[in-house]
C-alpha cells in the first residue's frame, strides 16, 4: 500500500523553527510533485507549499513566503518544510500529498492529490 509519512510536528514558541518530513513508500517517488497542506481547527485545508517531482520548481503561499522552504531528497523518498519564524495563527495538522507529475494544473489544488499522509500536529505558542 502507497503511503506518506510525515514527522516533525510540534510545540514551538511564537518566532521559532520546526522541520518537517514526508516520507514515501511503496511509491515510484520521482514520478510524484509533493505539496504539504495544513488544516486548523474549524478552519478549511489550506495549501502551503509544492515542489516538482525533479525538485527544481517549488511554490509557496503567500502567507509563508520568505519564511518556508520545502527541499526533496529522491534518493530518500523524502521531502522536506523547514519553517522559519512561526506564528500563532500557524498552529494545525499539517499534511503532505502526492501528486502525479504527468497531471497538469495549479499545485495548491488538493483535489489533483491522489495520495495522502495522517499529518503531523504543529502548536506554535504564543
Amino acid at each position: 500500500q502507497v503511503q506518506l509519512v510525515e514527522s516533525g510536528g510540534g510545540l514551538v514558541q511564537a518566532g521559532g523553527s520546526l522541520r518537517l518530513s514526508c516520507t514515501a513508500s511503496r511509491l515510484t517517488f520521482s514520478n510524484y510533485n509533493i505539496g504539504w497542506f495544513r488544516q486548523a481547527p474549524g478552519k478549511e485545508r489550506e495549501f502551503v507549499a509544492a515542489i516538482s517531482w525533479s525538485g527544481g520548481e517549488t511554490i509557496y503561499a503567500d502567507s509563508v513566503k520568505g519564511r518556508f522552504t520545502m527541499s526533496r531528497d529522491n534518493a530518500k523518498n523524502t521531502v522536506f518544510l523547514q519553517m522559519n519564524s512561526l506564528k500563532p495563527e500557524e498552529t494545525a495538522v499539517y499534511y503532505c500529498a502526492a501528486r502525479s507529475k504527468y497531471r497538469s494544473g495549479s499545485y495548491s489544488n488538493a483535489d489533483d492529490y491522489a495520495v495522502w499522509g495522517q499529518g503531523t500536529q504543529v502548536t506554535v505558542s504564543s
